[in-house]
């Protein structure tokens, strides 16, 4: 039996709440991840659900970060030029 409860919470269905605390983010940017990104994600009824480890790869892959065209911060910061004097 302890084995069942170990495999039932490693594959744990969460919330937009819990995901968006697990990642650091607002709620709305999950929604507009799930629609503008591909977020990995799955509809249950009216609820958005997500698996950690999937949403883990997504970001680890790259595809949360901002690229050029797209609204919001830069994707590389710029980095302050030192004074050649010092």
């Amino acid at each position: 039996m302890v084995e069942l409860e170990t495999m039932q919470e490693q594959v744990r269905w969460l919330s937009v709440e819990e995901i968006a605390v697990h990642l650091g983010i607002n709620r709305d940017t999950i929604y507009k991840w799930i629609e503008r990104k591909q977020m990995p994600a799955h509809k249950v009824g009216r609820l958005w659900k997500f698996k950690m480890e999937d949403v883990d790869a997504w970001v680890k892959g790259g595809h949360a970060a901002n690229h050029e065209g797209e609204h919001g911060a830069p994707a590389v910061a710029e980095t302050a030029q030192r004074p050649e004097s010092l």
